[in-house]
């Protein structure tokens, strides 16, 4: 018997080494991950400092970034390793994606060679923890209106604003905020300790619980000169940042899709029901051929967009080609084979109803299918629909 991305023959497209990195990341999740996520994800709690520091000492917080601790792997190494955080839990490859390609991203590329060499390689060690706040209440898809502010007092900034859905922020160490300026938005690194900060746990989620997910509140949060990303000045700094988290999402999806057709197969081939295996059923068949092949055309789309991203040549759009197909597709096949898993594919004895809960979280951050339809629409037309 085959397996869906064997069909494919997709192992045959992943060079030496970015397959040591994937097995390495899969034989971690194996051990450390995957025997605690039904009671994570029930109690809505997990260990993130700790994960941060193991996950800190296999390399994957900010690999795919150069110098400062970081293991500088290639871009279709750091999907691969997406992939398979995702198809443990789509909130472990949330901290890792905000970890390294959000907070650490935005210092790695925007920020003072003295932010870079303060922050990185603690972030890198999983010794210290950050989070990325853009996002507000008010403002999720277009964050260009956003009503935190930064005033100049002196020689120093002072910061006042609320930040929503900050995933890490109950347990970041570091927070780059993003503000309105007299001189465009601009980010600033504000560690979690200055006085007027705050970051209240978000609670009653019914989706990404195996996460932390916070609001970050800023009151009068005083900050040197020296707090603000030299190199970022207006709306493109932070959407940056979001075009490398959103690249991870184009791989971690099909992780999460992967582990529902994985689980989906083994069930339906143990699965009796009138005298044979609910897998020998043409109704079952048809549904896992279906699910197999948007599985495999959303990996095979995956790895195109590493190689280019490994070239170079990778544009925003195309990642938007990447997180509208596989996050939807995946969210598809989720619910697909909860359907034939039965009433069991309610229970946390199987992961999944929480893939389908997680994922649709994944589906509307770092730009919802709407948002990602009309960045396609735009490149297609010229013609831009947002406003």
């Amino acid at each position: 018997m085959d397996t869906p991305l064997g069909l494919f023959g997709t192992e045959e497209l992943i060079g030496e080494d970015d397959r040591a990195i994937r097995d390495t990341v899969r034989e971690f999740t194996a051990d450390r991950i995957r025997p605690h996520l039904a009671e994570w994800f029930e109690t809505a709690s997990i260990p993130a400092r700790e994960l941060a520091r193991e996950l800190g000492k296999i390399g994957v917080l900010g690999m795919h970034l150069e110098g400062y601790g970081c293991a500088g792997t290639s871009a279709t190494a750091y999907g691969l390793a997406c992939l398979e955080l995702e198809a443990a839990d789509s909130g472990l490859r949330s901290l890792v994606s905000v970890q390294g390609s959000l907070a650490m991203f935005a210092i790695w590329r925007w920020g003072s060679e003295e932010q870079k060499q303060e922050w990185l390689p603690r972030m890198a060690a999983g010794e210290a923890i950050g989070c990325f706040g853009l996002t507000e209440p008010d403002f999720g898809s277009n964050p260009g209106d956003m009503r935190t502010h930064a005033r100049r007092d002196g020689d120093d900034w002072v910061l006042n604003g609320t930040k929503m859905w900050i995933t890490n922020g109950s347990v970041a160490d570091v927070a780059v905020v993003w503000a309105q300026t007299d001189d465009k938005i601009r980010g600033f690194v504000v560690p979690t300790t200055t006085p007027g900060f705050s970051a209240p746990e978000i609670t009653r989620k019914l989706s990404l619980r195996a996460s932390v997910t916070s609001e970050l509140v800023l009151d009068n949060v005083r900050l040197p000169a020296s707090a603000m990303l030299p190199g970022a000045r207006g709306l493109s700094g932070p959407l940056s940042c979001l075009n490398e988290a959103r690249y991870g999402i184009v791989f971690g999806a099909l992780g999460a899709a992967r582990d529902c057709l994985e689980t989906a197969l083994a069930y339906t081939r143990e699965r009796d029901i009138f005298g044979k295996p609910l897998a020998g059923y043409q109704a079952t068949q048809l549904k896992l051929a279906d699910m197999t092949l948007e599985l495999g055309k959303g990996m095979l789309l995956a790895l195109h967009l590493g190689r280019l991203k490994d070239d170079g040549r990778l544009r925003p759009e195309q990642v938007s080609l990447g997180k509208l197909n596989n996050v939807r597709e995946a969210l598809a096949i989720a619910r697909e084979c909860r359907t034939l898993l039965g009433a069991n594919g309610i229970s946390l004895e199987y992961p999944v109803l929480r893939h389908a809960n997680n994922l649709e979280s994944v589906l509307t951050y770092e730009g919802t299918s709407e948002v990602h339809q009309l960045v396609i629409g735009q490149a297609l037309t010229g013609e831009s629909a947002f406003r």
